[in-house]
């Protein structure tokens, strides 16, 4: 379980870094600094882009797009039901930002412990898990 969650978190963290409606996000600090520290733009942007190759080859691999849009749609439909019932309000744009950042860290960490969450559940490992 401790697993999981780590992946989440890493999902979130990569990207909230990345974007986010605060000042403290890559795509803010680039576009203001990116005359005066180019090589550290393009380092950081590249070292973003492998953390997004990462999680969206194994997404990809593992729940493929089909399970990303089931996923999403899970996500979409809680979001409805807590909208519906009163428990959250969506008119700030800030949070409309922060539930996509979220949802899209669901998607991408459920994708990348996708083969756990099966082995545990079917007792069946990956054609392409190798013990080493």
């Amino acid at each position: 379980m401790r697993a999981i969650f780590l992946r989440w978190v890493f999902a979130l963290v990569l990207l909230i870094a990345s974007y986010n409606p605060t000042r403290w996000n890559y795509i803010t600090w680039a576009q203001a600094n990116y005359e005066t520290a180019t090589s550290l733009c393009v380092l950081l942007g590249l070292v973003l882009a492998v953390g997004y190759t990462i999680y969206l080859r194994a997404t990809l691999r593992s729940i493929g797009l089909f399970g990303m849009a089931l996923v999403s749609s899970i996500v979409a439909s809680l979001v409805w039901v807590l909208y519906d019932y009163g428990l959250l309000t969506l008119g700030s744009p800030d949070l409309r930002v922060w539930l996509g950042l979220f949802a899209l860290s669901v998607v991408l960490g459920i994708g990348l412990s996708w083969s756990i969450v099966r082995r545990r559940l079917s007792g069946q490992a990956d054609v392409d898990d190798v013990e080493e």
